[in-house]
């Protein structure tokens, strides 16, 4: 696991840009080794922005959105097309403007009645199915995880103090009873989440800041979720400088 790296941005619209072209230079950079590049989403309100911006970007066009796989972190238990959804948003946002792959989109179940804990059995059991010489803990092995932090520190779906957070044998659980709503979820557990080449917080606002001091301080993961992911080659904490307020300069980089 990697020491945490803090780039701060001036502000939210800022971070999302720089988010973008940092997220289309490492996708280049992946498929110029020959790999199919996977990908994890998450949701949020930085989250689509950074969608969009990729979408957007005539740099966009360098990536072969064919040899992209997309995963999801966690999602809310919702009806197929809900708004509230990550994979809607993310659709509407960079999906549907570019030239994936259908077999490549692996969205976490909707709610169809089959129950929570059937859907993370069945994501679970798709993401073995991507499994390569080397991978481990039932996932492939990421190149960039995309993840938000929110102001109690939860990270995907991983509340402080939650159940969840015990879970060391699955990649994926129903997460049940939320502090935020919906109350019915589908998460990644740490092992998964922890099987990223480059993990990526990308967080902003000051309602955020207190939960980004913990994290960097190195907080027990079930107070803060977030502490407990890392990358295996590089941790970043992508910021604007509303969530960045509350941490030392000494362990930020230059304001970009």
């Amino acid at each position: 696991m990697t020491a945490p790296e803090v780039l701060v941005n001036r502000d939210a619209e800022g971070l999302a840009h720089a988010v973008a072209a940092r997220l289309i230079t490492r996708l280049v950079d992946v498929q110029s080794s020959g790999k199919v590049a996977q990908v994890v989403l998450t949701g949020g309100r930085v989250a689509s922005v950074v969608y969009r911006a990729v979408a957007e970007s005539p740099a966009r066009s360098a990536i072969d959105w064919q040899r992209v796989e997309f995963w999801w972190g966690d999602e809310r238990f919702l009806p197929d097309g809900d708004p509230d959804r990550n994979e809607t948003q993310a659709r509407e946002a960079l999906l549907d403007h570019v030239d994936v792959d259908p077999a490549r989109v692996h969205p976490m179940p909707a709610d169809t009645g089959q129950g929570a804990e059937a859907a993370a059995t069945a994501y679970a059991a798709e993401l073995s199915k991507a499994l390569s010489a080397g991978d481990r803990d039932g996932v492939p092995t990421f190149d960039v995880l995309l993840l938000g932090v929110g102001p109690d520190g939860h990270v995907a779906s991983l509340f402080p103090e939650h159940p969840g957070l015990h879970s060391e044998d699955v990649a994926a659980i129903a997460v049940h009873g939320s502090p935020k709503p919906p109350p019915t979820r589908i998460s990644l557990t740490f092992p998964a989440l922890n099987r990223a080449h480059e993990v990526w917080f990308v967080v902003s606002g000051d309602d955020k800041a207190k939960a980004v001091r913990l994290a960097l301080a190195d907080t027990g993961r079930l107070q803060i979720p977030a502490a407990g992911v890392k990358g295996l080659n590089r941790t970043l904490w992508l910021l604007d400088e509303s969530s960045a307020q509350e941490i030392p300069s000494s362990i930020r980089a230059p304001r970009t």
